[in-house]
């Protein structure tokens, strides 16, 4: 993986980079965007590069590295690509809110959360509040152990889009911070409503696995299988990973693998399976088996896992050498960061 691209300077307002956005520079541009919305991360920022030293649509092009990089997990290069964006004079008032936006995510991903809250109040300034955004300045003011603020607009978030997805959103910000029982009311509410299809069915069993009621997460996921939800496999494999039933969840993950085109997160599953009954080389193999296809998050738990195996086999020189590795792909890692202590220990 990339930790970014070198970027030539371009000042927005300058004459020399108001070229046109001819024939070949829009294909240039057009490309770049398909790979983004495809997930070739590094294709895009690569294409959005040549974008900005051509000066093709400026804000657009820096909104577009902005965020290939931070689906890499490169946050301060995203933050970097964002400011040009919102510093260009040319930038559209609804790509200006997008872009801020984005911004805050980041800066919220580096722990910046005085710049962050900054973000979230000049959207809510320059912007008609809508619920992302409300979500966005709940989970920053959470950040900031500002816990009415951060109630107040999640509540703000929720009654302006009530249902599955915002209401496990909210519940995942919550238990990030450590406070299940704040983010599991608004799973209950949501699990009020009647579902309407499958992508319902697939978000209530989310929700009754986050409640840890594994037999209703269960029933749920299993209609949204019915309903040909690969989404639903994957999430069975991690019901009966739950339950400990190692041989169900095997083959959720083998039929997701052989269902998806993105398959490293079966092979992750896969690699959970075999760190449970201990068969490490076993996991080592999956994990092998996923990398290929591996998003930013699907690698970090991939590799984080990789390190796990080479410790439970008692190597501990090779799990220190591959921890170093993580850090540098996924700096601040707080479970890495502890694990690299533990290991430099059992060097001595």
């Amino acid at each position: 993986m990339i930790r970014g691209l070198p970027w030539i300077l371009a000042v927005c307002a300058g004459a020399a980079l108001l070229a046109g956005c001819g024939g070949e520079e829009q294909k240039l541009f057009d490309q770049a965007r398909t790979d983004l919305e495809q997930g070739s991360y590094e294709y895009a920022l690569s294409g959005f590069a040549d974008c900005v030293a051509s000066g093709v649509k400026l804000p657009e092009s820096y909104r577009g590295a902005g965020i290939a990089n931070l689906r890499m997990g490169n946050y301060e290069e995203a933050v970097e690509n964002f400011t040009a964006s919102l510093e260009c004079e040319d930038i559209r008032k609804a790509l200006r809110k997008d872009v801020l936006s984005y911004r805050a995510t980041c800066l919220v991903h580096l722990e910046r959360y005085d710049e962050a809250m900054a973000d979230c109040q000049s959207l809510a300034g320059e912007f008609d509040m809508d619920a992302d955004t409300y979500y966005l300045t709940g989970k920053t003011a959470l950040a900031m152990d500002a816990y009415g603020e951060a109630s107040a607009n999640f509540e703000q978030a929720y009654g302006e889009e009530p249902g599955y997805d915002m209401a496990i959103r909210i519940y995942e910000a919550y238990v990030d911070r450590g406070m299940e029982a704040d983010g599991t009311r608004y799973l209950e509410a949501a699990l009020n409503s009647d579902p309407k299809n499958g992508e319902d069915y697939c978000d209530r069993g989310l929700a009754y696995y986050y409640m840890q009621d594994y037999d209703r997460a269960r029933e749920e996921l299993i209609r949204a299988a019915d309903e040909e939800s690969g989404e639903a496999v994957y999430l069975l494999g991690m019901v009966y990973l739950a339950q400990k039933d190692y041989s169900n969840a095997r083959s959720m993950y083998q039929e997701f693998i052989s269902s998806e085109e993105n398959s490293a997160r079966g092979y992750n599953g896969l690699a959970l399976c075999d760190l449970a009954e201990g068969n490490y080389q076993a996991a080592l193999e999956d994990i092998a088996g996923g990398l290929p296809t591996a998003t930013t998050e699907d690698l970090r738990s991939l590799l984080f896992n990789e390190i796990v195996a080479y410790e439970r086999q008692l190597d501990f020189s090779t799990a220190f050498a591959k921890t170093k590795e993580y850090l540098e792909i996924f700096p601040g890692d707080a479970a890495a960061e502890k694990e690299r202590v533990f290991l430099k220990n059992r060097l001595k």
